[in-house]
């Protein structure tokens, strides 16, 4: 099998290129090759690239920054996908796009459903809505795949930061209240090359939902970061709105993966694990 991924750097592109299986090759293209900010060009690299499906790895991520630039974060994680998609159509390929948690409103303490009403509190999470909707209407075979709080031992995430100040500080104060789960970005490679290879032998897509296990909190997170990578930092429990942010968080990220789980066969992953896995790649 052959997949071109848009992304090279982040995180999840970078797992992937780790965790290709013998049988699947895959060309990868970084911002130097097509920018997002061009969907035309997004488009005009799926049709010069030869592939059986395509993944989008790449995204506007600064969640915080979309405040001020909702525009141009609307044009890489709206508009160039949307383009990506119809290109797939085109060619009668599957596209697989990685979105956001940040689609929901946060209300509530049950986990979000792939079809529950969206609702996003935010212009990050306007932007990876309106990219959804023009993947859906592209007549492409496509899985969405809305995944919460990636972390790996690249770029930057909350694993890096927490590891950074708690070696630096005897304590921090970090939000409570906010829940979800963590999710490897290694797991989200291995479940989108698996995905990739089911939908190409004609395994049924649409919108789905993949994130770590258990549940938890900002704050027991850290915890369990400090208490894995040996460090004496403790946490102190606050709640939103003792740490304003520019960009409205979901207190409730909590994602019900089960149809995925049904569908791919792929379970969710222990984050306890990843975590594990990325400190020693860290101290490596």
């Amino acid at each position: 099998m052959r997949l071109l991924v848009f992304g090279r750097t982040g995180q999840v592109a970078r797992e992937l290129a780790r965790h290709m299986p013998p049988t699947v090759s895959a060309t990868f293209l970084g911002r130097e090759d097509v920018d997002l900010v061009q969907p035309a060009r997004c488009a005009e690299a799926i049709a010069a690239h030869p592939c059986d499906a395509v993944i989008n790895a790449a995204a506007w991520t600064a969640v915080d920054k979309a405040e001020t630039e909702e525009a141009a974060a609307r044009l890489v994680n709206g508009e160039s996908p949307a383009a990506m998609a119809r290109a797939c159509a085109a060619r009668g390929i599957p596209f697989l796009h990685v979105s956001t948690d940040y689609v929901f409103d946060g209300k509530g303490d049950a986990p979000f459903t792939p079809d529950h009403p969206t609702q996003p509190l935010n212009a990050y999470g306007r932007g990876k809505l309106a990219g959804e909707i023009a993947i859906r209407e592209s007549g492409a075979r496509h899985l969405i795949l809305r995944t919460s709080w990636v972390v790996s031992a690249h770029g930057q995430n909350f694993v890096k930061t927490m590891l950074r100040l708690g070696a630096e500080r005897a304590a921090l104060n970090v939000v409570a209240d906010q829940h979800g789960a963590p999710t490897p970005a290694a797991d989200i490679a291995d479940a989108l090359i698996k995905a990739a290879i089911a939908i190409r032998d004609g395994a049924t897509g649409g919108t789905h939902h993949f994130a770590g296990i258990p549940d938890t909190t900002w704050a027991a997170f850290a915890r369990t970061i400090m208490e894995m990578a040996g460090l004496p930092c403790t946490i102190a429990d606050i709640p939103s709105s003792a740490y304003p942010t520019p960009a409205a968080r979901p207190q409730n990220s909590r994602l019900d993966c089960s149809a995925f789980t049904g569908d791919f066969g792929i379970p969710r992953p222990d984050w306890r694990v990843g975590l594990a896995d990325i400190l020693q790649e860290l101290r490596a």
